[in-house]
């Protein structure tokens, strides 16, 4: 369950350094669309924000988090496989491997029952 949780922060300390570094880029490049710009800005940081929330409420044990976090990870191997395919292992398994672990311990016993636990039970670690 930690190492789920701290991989999803790290995802959400990823897409927020996207974020930050497409700030970056419109400063020193004119967009072709500003307001097209201004959507993706937004659109990472509450990417980033959200995942963020994901990752500390999976620490805490809420259930809904499973599904929010399956469904990032999904999201992840739909962009990871592709940039494979095209020939770029290094983006590619960079995106793919976290992504492929995470779903698989949001399955495993210790972290559905941590997440399936009674309100105020004990966590099972």
């Amino acid at each position: 369950m930690l190492v789920a949780a701290a991989l999803l922060a790290l995802e959400s300390l990823a897409v927020l350094a996207v974020a930050v570094w497409y700030i970056v880029e419109l400063l020193r490049v004119t967009p072709v669309s500003m307001g097209g710009a201004i959507f993706m800005i937004v659109l990472l940081f509450g990417a980033a924000i959200g995942l963020g929330a994901v990752a500390i409420n999976l620490y805490r044990g809420y259930r809904w988090t499973r599904a929010a976090a399956f469904v990032w990870q999904l999201l992840m191997l739909a962009i990871a496989v592709p940039i494979l395919l095209a020939g770029r292992p290094l983006p590619g398994l960079t995106l793919l491997l976290p992504a492929f672990v995470v779903a698989v311990l949001l399955f495993t016993p210790k972290v559905v029952a941590f997440t399936l636990r009674s309100r105020g039970g004990t966590p099972v670690l």
